[in-house]
């Protein structure tokens, strides 16, 4: 499941990510994109992770086209959770993509919400 967070930052989306994801709720997250995308403006993501296990099948297929869709849309990403593998896919999505993505401990959310605001 995804639940949409207070942001502030009008191109920030800030979401926590619990149980597995859907296709619902990957759906409501494009509509998010396109709001800002349509305005011009790059797409940041705060994203925190807790007890999350992944997506359904239809869920990832839908965030794969997202993702595909709008790659070159997305600007700062902030992981944010307690588990080994987060680090690994925030160096893994910075790699891969122009974004700028770093991993924060589930201690340090404020560092992200301020490293996401400082641009």
């Amino acid at each position: 499941m995804i639940d949409i967070l207070d942001a502030n930052k009008e191109n920030l989306i800030a979401i926590k990510l619990t149980g597995k994801a859907t296709q619902a709720d990957m759906e409501r997250i494009h509509e998010l994109i396109h709001g800002i995308v349509d305005k011009g403006q790059q797409v940041d993501f705060y994203m925190e992770f807790e007890n999350f296990h992944g997506y359904d099948m239809k869920g990832l297929w839908e965030d794969l086209k997202i993702d595909t869709a709008h790659f070159s849309d997305y600007g700062r990403m902030a992981f944010v959770g307690d588990k080994k593998w987060l680090e690994s896919a925030a160096k893994a999505t910075d790699f891969f993509t122009a974004s700028d993505v770093r991993y924060f401990d589930r201690d340090d959310k404020q560092s992200a919400k301020e490293w996401l605001e400082a641009e």
